[in-house]
Order: structure tokens, then sequence, then C-alpha cells
């Protein structure tokens, strides 16, 4: 073995043993990444301290010989037992403590000790940093590496922590952050050096800028020649409206546009206007739906290039990005990136080191939230804390970016809710009730009396009596015994057809759409966001103000019909169904009191604030997980639950749910190799567009009777195929007071 302590070793392809990376080479080299990370949000010496330190509880001799022993390096130690694995981290943090104080020490003890198993609590358990410290040994580093510790003292903070709030948890999420990454890319350059050509080498934001504005520009000469009329008229509106406001100062946008306004180019236009005039580091383009995400990126790409823009989502399917795109996807290093509302806010109080990996590249960029009405009540305060410092101290620029804004500023009459001050949100559209007067497209007619439902066949005669429309209910029983009155040739869409079935479906209906065939659709909410349908009569179920707008933005989208001298006709019915359980019945029972008290126009651009105000305030609670309080440091040692803030912050509860793949079309062939091959990362991103999600009890029930079987550890399969429709998806029970009869979508 080397004099020198080791950090990580190799083979060549030849078999023999690469000279050793040294425990010196690779602090240093971790220490300069982390320092330049950090640097993005003036905590270059925090970055450059947590490097160094981070490892050295690899200079122990019991590490050195557990090294030894586990790689086969020493050949003595390969004849020996293998030992179990020997923690480093925990003396690595014990030793900036004891030289720093619980004060600094504190703070670069949670990143050091989580750097491989993730953030840890501050108390409450083994795994907890109070703990682990108390039980650790900094015996065999001090020697050798106490006087670097002691020599790198990092600066002061960059800045004055709210000790209440969320600022010293974000600021040591950020400082773990530039660790694991630099870690992860010191490493790598080290046992994987093909990968390093592979990183960057992506064009400049304004070498985007410009592909983006010949792209727009050759887009609006066709539009406009091939129809000018009011629709692609307003759009260039929105479109020049978002380059001027481009050039303010960075911070807090909304973007309010109506459905079919042109809003997902007209933001990036906004968003890569502000970062070339700012200097800001990339684009973030937040979408809250996976099957929409697709799409937009393509949007994307065809504006400034196929290898230009990463997508960062679960139904990423390896074989259809590049090497480069997966390596960027894993720290975000590319300058747009498309990614879900689940990943990028998760991410955000995150304690793993996967998913924290990316976070530092948050800083210095545009965040685009698209459909930013749909930020989930429960979860808005620590949501709107994140963001608020996001802009303060990270220099983040935001834009929501929907038809219908939801409430984030505080407003009078409302003192508790956790918005931002008064007057920081600015509007990009220069004149927003102007927009939505040139862009009605739509009438929407509703029942005099919304106290009497409406029963499925009266509402399958409406339909079938027009030749072209979309009914959208609110669940998917509902879909299905609707679907089940209609005549042949109707389509069904609900979440219990998977993924690539919905896709094929929703192609299908847009051929019939373009040949202008008679088509009627029976469809969930999930028609709702980011999917271009244009029927002339739209139905919906009654839901909230919010869902019966974007329900709307599928009726004469293209304004056509009013070139005939009439609008599009939105039919809003109550359904023998309530809406599901939860905010969406919350959503309708506000929209159907603003109705009663005589709101005479659901799509009213001035019903949305008080909508929002009346919704959240119906909400149980803003922070339904207690997120705020477990990342708010505790005295006197600084005690914040890091681990418990992450395990609580999750957008989609998952506990409930379970999923199962379906045989449909090739799926049938993966779930094959499946079985053969085994599980492998490439198979396994392919079968997710193949999965259907249903409540554990469903998934029970299908166990029960054979119906499923694991095809892989804890994999589930449909076994049956006869239990899969090719019109309607998955066949299951949902009784009327089982909890799976409310899911939505």
């Amino acid at each position: 073995m080397s004099s020198s302590p080791i950090a990580h070793v190799r083979k060549e392809a030849d078999g023999q043993w690469a000279e050793p990376q040294t425990l010196a080479e690779h602090l240093e080299g971790t220490a300069a990444l982390a320092e330049r990370f950090a640097s993005a949000f003036e905590s270059g010496s925090w970055g450059r301290a947590v490097g160094l330190f981070h490892d050295t509880g690899k200079a122990r001799e019991a590490w050195q010989r557990y090294l030894a022993t586990k790689s086969g390096y020493d050949e003595e130690a390969c004849l020996e037992n293998k030992p179990g694995k020997v923690d480093h981290s925990t003396p690595s943090a014990k030793l900036v403590e004891e030289r720093f104080g619980k004060g600094i020490g504190r703070i670069l003890a949670y990143c050091i000790a989580g750097h491989h198993a993730g953030l840890p609590d501050g108390v409450g358990s083994q795994s907890a940093l109070a703990f682990r410290l108390q039980n650790a040994s900094t015996e065999g580093i001090t020697a050798g590496y106490g006087e670097l510790v002691a020599s790198n003292r990092p600066g002061s903070p960059p800045h004055k922590f709210d000790s209440k709030g969320l600022d010293l948890s974000l600021w040591i999420r950020m400082l773990f952050s530039s660790l694991v990454d630099a870690d992860f890319l010191d490493t790598e350059r080290y046992m994987e050096d093909d990968k390093q050509d592979l990183r960057g080498q992506y064009l400049s934001l304004p070498e985007l800028l410009s592909r983006f504005n010949e792209h727009i520009a050759r887009l609006s000469r066709a539009a406009l020649a091939a129809e000018n009329n009011p629709v692609n008229r307003a759009r260039q509106r929105v479109l020049a409206d978002c380059r001027a406001g481009a050039q303010l100062e960075p911070g807090l946008f909304s973007l309010t546009v109506p459905t079919g306004g042109g809003k997902t180019l007209s933001s990036m236009a906004f968003a890569l206007e502000h970062a070339v005039k700012y200097g800001k580091s990339r684009v973030i383009y937040v979408i809250p739906y996976t099957s929409i995400i697709e799409q937009n990126a393509d949007v994307f790409r065809k504006a400034v290039g196929e290898d230009q823009v990463v997508e960062h989502h679960s139904n990423l399917d390896e074989d259809d990005s590049s090497s480069k795109a997966r390596l960027a996807a894993e720290n975000w290093d590319a300058p747009v990136i498309v990614t879900t509302s689940v990943q990028f806010f998760e991410s955000l109080f995150a304690a793993k080191t996967s998913r924290c990996r990316k976070l530092h590249n948050i800083a210095n960029s545009v965040v685009i939230l698209d459909e930013a009405q749909l930020l989930p009540a429960e979860f808005l305060e620590p949501i709107l804390a994140a963001m608020r410092l996001l802009c303060a101290q990270y220099r983040v620029s935001f834009v929501a970016c929907t038809a219908t804004q939801p409430i984030l500023e505080q407003k009078e009459g409302y003192p508790r809710f956790p918005g931002f001050a008064p007057g920081t949100i600015r509007e990009v559209i220069a004149d927003v009730p102007s927009l939505y007067r040139d862009l009605k497209r739509v009438e929407v007619v509703v029942p005099e009396n919304l106290r009497i439902a409406s029963p499925w066949e009266e509402i399958a005669s409406r339909l079938s009596s027009v030749e072209r429309a979309l009914c959208v209910v609110s669940d998917r029983k509902s879909c299905r015994e609707l679907f089940s009155l209609m005549p042949q040739g109707t389509y069904h869409l609900s979440a219990l057809m998977c993924a690539q079935h919905r896709s094929e479906i929703i192609a299908q209906i847009k051929e019939r759409l373009k040949d202008s065939d008679p088509i009627r659709v029976i469809s969930t909410q999930l028609v709702e966001a980011g999917v271009d349908l244009d029927f002339p009569v739209v139905f919906r179920a009654l839901a909230g103000l919010d869902s019966i707008a974007q329900a709307a933005g599928r009726c004469n989208r293209e304004g056509r019909l009013n070139r005939e001298g009439r609008l599009g006709r939105v039919e809003v019915f109550v359904a023998p169904r309530r809406a599901p359980l939860g905010m969406l019945r919350k959503a309708a029972e506000t929209a159907l009191r603003m109705l009663g008290e005589g709101l005479a126009d659901p799509l009213a651009l001035e019903s949305f604030e008080p909508y929002f105000a009346d919704l959240y305030w119906k909400a149980n609670s803003l922070d339904a997980k207690g997120i705020m309080k477990l990342l708010a440091p505790q005295p006197p040692e600084c005690d914040i639950q890091f681990r418990s803030a992450a395990d609580s912050f999750k957008l989609i509860d998952d506990s409930a749910q379970r999923s199962i793949l379906v045989p449909y079309g090739t799926g049938e062939m993966l779930i094959n190799t499946l079985k053969k091959n085994g599980p492998e990362r490439w198979l396994l991103r392919k079968l997710q567009r193949y999965a259907v999600t249903v409540y554990v009890n469903q998934f029970n029930d299908l166990l029960d009777r054979g119906s499923i079987a694991e095809v892989s550890p804890k994999v589930f399969a449909l076994t049956c195929k006869v239990e899969y429709d090719r019109n309607v998806g998955l066949l299951i029970d949902e009784m009327p007071n089982d909890p799976a009869a409310f899911m939505a979508g």
C-alpha cells in the first residue's frame, strides 16, 4: 500500500492497478469544485471548507485497511475475512465540530456526516447527527488533518439568518449540494474519466437565445401568413410583452395568459431574454404533469436544438436520451432543464444525496412555474418560503405562469396568509384584462339550479346530440360510467389507462379533430393541462373555477368559431357523483357558492382572487405536515430535522398506492423481458409507460384473486389480459364508499 492515505483505487482495462488517488488529491479536488459551486450563492469559503474536510476520516488506519480489503488492492488483505462497512463520514464531521464548535462546526457537520447517507436529523434516533457524533472518534486523523481543518476556517456566512424560518436549513442544503456534486465529480474524474468528456459543452445562453429568436420569427411569419386572426395577433402581443418584461430587474413575476394564448413559448422567450440580460446560469421549466412534460420539451428542442434541453422526470426513457443528457440530469448542469413540480419542490426539501445534488445549480437561474394554480395548498407555506429565499439569497427569478393566477401575495383581510409582501410579484403582461377580452372564445352555460344533479343518462343524451364534443368529469369511476352509456366510437381517457395507451388515444383524437370527423370524448381532468385539443363544445362536471377554465381552454382554442360570428360553448353540469374528497371537493364547493351567489361568468378574470382566497381558507393547513417547524433550527445545538422533513414533504403520497404493469402493446414483450433477464435500468424506464397506479386495497384485491403476480422483486404485473380493456384500461372495482372511487385522473 501507498505510504500516503488513499481515497480511491481502480483497475485499468488490462487488469492492472492504476496509480491510486491520494486522499490529499481528492480533498483538494473536491474543495476546488465545491468552492466554485458555492460561490454562486456567495459561500465559496464554506464550500471549500466542507470539501476539504469531508473525507478526513478516510485517513484512519481502520478505513485504509477497509479500502484495501474491499477492493483487493492489498493482496494480503484479500486473504482476510471481508470486514463490515467502516464509517468515515461521522469521524470527519466530529473533527470539524471539535475544532470549530457547535456553530460553524455543526453546520459543516450536517453536510459531512450526510454526504453518503443523506442529510440526517439533528436529534431523535441512532441515525441522528447528535447520536452519531457522540459515539464517533477522531483518533487517527487529528495528527495529520487537524491542522488542515484549523487553517481553513470558513469566512462569515453570506447573510444574517432568520432563526425561525427555512433560511439556515436551505443554506445548509445548498452547501450539502455543492459538496455532494463536487465529491461525485472528483471521484468520477478519477474512476470514470471518460464521463468527464460527456459533461457540459452546451451552447451559451446568448447562443440559445439567438437560435430561439430565429425559430420564433419563422413560426410567427408562418402563423400570420396562414391566418392573421385575433388569436394569432394576441399571441404576438403576449410574446412582445414577455420580451419587454424580461428587461425588468430579477425577482418574482406572474405571467397571466388565457389558455391557448401561447404562454409556453412566450414564457421561454422571457426566461432566455432575462437570463442573458442578467447573467443567469440556466432556465428551469417546471411542469405539473409528467403527461405533458415530453411534448413541452420537444417544443423547446425544436426552438434551440435537440441536444440543448435536458428532461428530468420519472418517465424518461433511456433510449430516448443521450448519455450526455442522462449525466446532466444528475446535477442539472445544462442551460435548459425541463422537469416536474414533484422533482423540483421535493428536491428543495430532500435529504438524499441523489435528490440534493442538483440544488446548487438552481442558484442564479430563471424558474418558470407552469400552471402555478396547481401548487398544493397543503404545502403552500414551505413552498412560498423557499421561493422567497431563493429570490432573496440565491439570485433566482421565478415566473408563475397560468391562466388562473392563485394568490401568492399577502392580501388585506387575510393577515395570516404566508404569501409574499404586497407588490413583490410583477405582472409581465402589460394589460391583462384587455388580453382576456381579445381572447374570449367561449361562453359558459351554468344550470339554473346548481343543487339538482343530472343523471348520467341525461348527460349521455346531450352529448350524443352533438357531433363533436368533449366531456370532462372529476374522477375515473364517473368517466367509465358515462362512457358506458355513449354510442360506439366514443373515446375514453383516464389514468386507468397506461401512459402509452393514453398517448395513442390522444393522437387518434387529434387526427379526428383535424379531419373534422364526428368525435366525442369522455375524460377525467388529465386532459385539462397541456393537451392541445380544440372542440366546439365542452361539457364540464361542476368543479373549481380553475378546472372549469382549463376545460374551457379545450373549446374553440384557435378561435375558428369567432370567424363565423359565434363562440364555443362550455356547459357546466352537476354530476351524480360529487368531486373527489380533499382540495378538489373544496374547490367545487367554493365554485358552487360563488355561482350560487350570482357569479355570471366563471371565467371572469376578477373572480379568481376571491376564489383562491376562499379555497386556501378552507384548506386544513397550508403546512399540513409541519415542515416549517421541522426545518427551523432548535437551540441550543442547531437541531434541524432534515430527514423527517424530507420524508414528510411528498407532493404525491405514494404510500397508499401501488403500480401495476399492464400487457398493453409492447408492454407485454417488455414484461416478459423483465421476467427473463431481471431488472435493468433501461428496461424499468421503458416499463413506466406501461404502468397503472391503483390504491392499495385495489392492489390487494387483484393479488388475492390471482390477477397480478410479482414478476421481479417488488414489481407486479397483470397476468390476466382480459382485465385490461383497449377502450377503458384496467378493469377494477370501485365501490361507492371506497376511497379509490374518488381517485382523480
